[in-house]
């Protein structure tokens, strides 16, 4: 970490949380390109349209469990282009769908073709009876960075446009109290960490806008038990990992804390087990069908190909997911 930068410089540093957020979200930000999301990284949206079928039956168990009120709403937060909630809508059954208000939330624009049925909307609607779906959102709030320095306090770090790093202020107030609760650092000199709290504040804020149903996020995650030593600040740029330079040419993002995001009632889950209790199991088909039905056989190999990779461990699998019922059972809506 380097602090020799002229003092003519010093208005260009400045924390993470406000760096990323330019970067990702001002007028010339990463997701605001037209390519979107998808022609940089690869989420399980874009592995499988297992993925979207899952979700849609997720958004049929809590249809269920809600009675099959006459509006049913699908909220999909950071839609990127919408990929999401075209699946979820073209794997409802069509009773399901007629009654389903679809809604993207997104800073982007609205691309073009996207269905007339999905509304397209900047932030996120109030009232919501049933499902709101937030895939890889929280990694994406901004965040500031801790850096333990020499004498083992932990200090702001600050950062320039091209990436450059320095250490500024001790953490202080709210900060230094989450720090304490969810992410105790060492007084070893390089530890690092990143405050989570702006995640728990936006996740509490569109939660509260659920008044019966089930909200979810899923995303790269940890938990008190698996802090990372030095944090998991980091860049996508073209479907690489790349170091994280906030000018608005890479993905700026790291791992969420979800056990800190979870309000009561909450539940954690692998996205390998929730995606199981979904009916995605990955299993091969049997060898018998290749003789009675090739095209068949053929078919189900690579949905079970897909399946796998949507669970496997130490890829997809392992993503988080932060379950938070409102107002009914996640027994009911999942099982045991």
């Amino acid at each position: 970490m380097t602090d020799d930068v002229a003092d003519s410089a010093a208005s260009a540093w400045r924390g993470w949380r406000a760096a990323a957020r330019e970067a990702l979200y001002g007028p010339h930000g990463f997701y605001r390109r037209p390519e979107g999301p998808g022609g940089h990284f690869r989420t399980s949206v874009h592995a499988s349209p297992l993925f979207a079928r899952a979700v849609a039956e997720l958004l049929c168990r809590v249809d269920e469990v809600l009675g099959a009120p006459d509006v049913l709403d699908f909220v999909d937060m950071a839609a990127g282009r919408g990929e999401l909630v075209t699946g979820v809508l073209a794997a409802l059954p069509e009773e399901v769908a007629a009654r389903t208000r679809a809604c993207a939330v997104e800073l982007a624009d609205r691309p073009a073709g996207l269905d007339p049925r999905i509304e397209w909307l900047a932030e996120p609607p109030r009232g919501i009876v049933g499902l709101l779906f937030a895939n890889e959102w929280l990694d994406n709030v901004p965040v500031d960075v801790v850096e333990v320095d020499a004498a083992g306090v932990p200090r702001l770090v600050q950062v320039r446009d091209d990436g450059a790093e320095r250490l500024g202020e001790a953490v202080s107030g709210p900060a230094a109290r989450w720090l304490a609760d969810w992410w105790p650092l060492p007084d070893e000199a390089g530890r690092r960490a990143e405050i989570g709290l702006p995640r728990d504040e936006a996740w509490e804020d569109v939660v509260s806008g659920v008044e019966r149903g089930l909200a979810v996020a899923v995303d790269y995650w940890h938990t008190a038990d698996t802090r990372p030593p030095y944090g998991t600040l980091t860049g996508f740029q073209q479907g690489r990992e790349t170091a994280p330079v906030p000018d608005g040419s890479c993905d700026v993002t790291a791992h969420v804390a979800l056990d800190a995001c979870a309000l009561p009632g909450g539940r954690l889950l692998p996205q390998r087990a929730a995606l199981h209790s979904l009916g995605i199991i990955g299993a091969r088909p049997p060898l018998a069908l290749a003789s009675t039905n090739p095209v068949a056989y053929v078919r189900a190999l690579a949905s079970a190909g897909e399946a796998a990779e949507l669970t496997a461990a130490g890829g997809l699998g392992d993503f988080g997911w932060l379950l938070q019922p409102v107002g009914v059972e996640i027994e009911d809506v999942l099982g045991d």
